[in-house]
């Protein structure tokens, strides 16, 4: 027969709050790995409409085939119910799976090696929190030869070197936060960047600009232009233009608008600021500017009058943040014109978020305008105002449309 121990009451009260503290922190790593996640915007890529958070993304088209991305909640049958901490930090850092085969360089190993392990154990945790749900991954469907991973290990050897990210001593702690979350988590070479005839990213223009896959939108450089800092209203405005989606100068459309939907709204603005901060310094990588055929100026100033002044007003200043202003507006001025010929013909939405609730949209004109009249007004407000950028022709509208709309 067993006796009863009697525990004195500080022992049991010691053990009351170290349970506590232990529920506390375990509560406060998952929260820090749900911002962490966000700001590598797992969800974007990992789920899919219609269906659970973070089960299994939709399609993603690529140059080299179409990727699926994989169910993530702690699924045993089909997602990384099964994994540990180690089996995640691997695919981070190393860009391989629990069974060991090289990863697909679509998932951004090559800018998540970067992440700490401590930050990697956070997610992790967030990932095992988040309900399980019950859905089978699909096959990646990929053209020769890149359906072989037994070429992989090439790959890796050529453009793949794991490593954390290491801060630098020369530089303060906000550009080394913003580089961090550039280059590791938030993987903005990924779009922003150019890459070679193997999809790796080139180093000597890694955030230089590019176009999406396929064409459908692009990309602008966010290399620094030394012969245009920014003062603090305008960093205001980009910090406000990045968390919000809108800003007294513009508002953000296409796959960017996906981005600060499902990323960079839950950042703080500090973390924003910080990226900011990082992108700004002097870098040597090359900004590229392509320009196009002249067209015909004043048709495009009378269609901008008849189709764009009512609501951007006709010295292109808009009324911030409803109706963007165009004049000295950097995203229309980009080396490539692909994003306002695309936001012309197909219109556009900026996202709904916290701080802009109820966007207001750009009403496609595609189906009213052939490709010269929509040439000259993107022309017409490309070289108006104070704006300097080369002109559109007919023909790259017309290799616009037919594009997917996102």
């Amino acid at each position: 027969m067993m006796s009863r121990v009697r525990v004195p009451a500080t022992i049991l009260a010691c053990a009351i709050v170290a349970g506590s503290s232990a529920a506390a922190a375990g509560t406060d790593l998952v929260a820090r790995g749900e911002y962490l996640s966000r700001a590598g915007n797992c969800v974007s890529c990992h789920s899919a409409a219609g269906q659970p958070p973070l089960s299994g993304g939709s399609a993603l088209a690529t140059t080299f085939g179409t990727f699926y991305p994989p169910n993530i909640t702690p699924d045993r049958a089909t997602g990384i119910g099964a994994w540990n901490a180690d089996d995640f930090w691997n695919a981070l850092h190393n860009g391989r799976s629990r069974d060991g085969r090289a990863l697909y360089p679509a998932f951004p190993y090559p800018n998540y090696t970067r992440v700490t392990r401590s930050d990697a154990d956070a997610i992790f945790a967030y990932l095992r929190a988040v309900p399980a749900a019950t859905r089978e991954n699909r096959a990646h469907e990929l053209a020769f030869p890149y359906s072989l991973r037994v070429l992989l290990p090439v790959w890796r050897l050529l453009f793949f070197k794991p490593g954390e990210f290491v801060p630098s001593p020369r530089r303060s702690a906000e550009w080394n936060r913003g580089a961090y979350l550039v280059t590791g988590l938030g993987h903005c070479n990924a779009c922003h960047g150019a890459r070679n005839f193997l999809g790796a990213s080139r180093e000597d223009a890694s955030l230089s600009g590019a176009l999406m896959p396929l064409g459908t939108w692009y990309a602008p450089p966010l290399a620094y232009d030394r012969g245009s800092p920014l003062n603090d209203a305008e960093r205001s405005a980009v910090v406000d233009l990045l968390h919000d989606g809108v800003s007294s100068s513009g508002a953000v459309y296409g796959p960017m608008a996906s981005v600060v939907m499902d990323s960079l709204q839950y950042l703080t603005r500090a973390d924003v600021r910080a990226m900011l901060t990082y992108l700004e310094s002097p870098t040597d990588e090359p900004v590229r500017r392509w320009a196009s055929p002249r067209d015909a100026f004043g048709t495009g100033r009378d269609l901008y009058g008849k189709y764009c002044e009512s609501c951007h007003r006709p010295l292109g200043d808009g009324v911030p943040p409803i109706y963007p202003a165009l004049a000295g507006n950097p995203r229309i001025t980009a080396p490539v014109a692909l994003n306002p010929v695309r936001v012309v013909l197909v219109g556009g939405f900026p996202p709904a978020t916290a701080a802009n609730p109820r966007p207001y949209g750009m009403p496609p004109f595609g189906h009213m305008l052939n490709d010269e009249q929509v040439a000259a007004i993107v022309t017409y407000i490309r070289q108006s105002w104070g704006n300097r950028a080369g002109a559109v022709s007919a023909g790259e509208v017309s290799r616009s449309r037919g594009i997917p709309s996102d």
